[in-house]
């Protein structure tokens, strides 16, 4: 596993952005049920990131990664929800999304170099 790994760094730092922002707004805005599905999603991009880095074979790797990319995606489904229902503002849901973006261009330029090499058995995200 390579904890130095950019999209481990990222992924995971954007879980402690998710954790923190699901207890302020359980604490402030006493909203539990979009945060909860948010921190679930939140959090799942960089554990399955983490996963794929341990990966038995490419295929798992790609398969890890692949979720990671879904998991990023309904995150960010969550955020504008979120925002559309006032519970953030609009520069909070840009920096996230922003965040996430970035994540879901590691995660996908990742599986492509990984689906590119079939016959390669270093895994090219490092």
């Amino acid at each position: 596993m390579d904890k130095n790994s950019i999209t481990y760094q990222k992924s995971f730092s954007f879980a402690v952005r998710t954790v923190n922002l699901y207890k302020w707004l359980c604490e402030n805005k006493k909203e539990y049920i979009l945060s909860k599905q948010l921190l679930r999603s939140g959090t799942s991009v960089g554990a399955n990131v983490k996963e794929g880095l341990a990966a038995q074979s490419k295929k798992d790797f790609i398969a890890k990664y692949s979720i990671a990319l879904k998991e990023a995606s309904e995150a960010e489904y969550w955020i504008e929800l979120l925002e559309a229902g006032k519970y953030i503002d609009n520069r909070q849901k840009d920096s996230l999304i922003s965040d996430l973006t970035e994540i879901m261009k590691l995660l996908t330029a990742s599986v492509k170099t990984a689906k590119g090499n079939p016959g390669d058995k270093d895994r090219e995200e490092k």
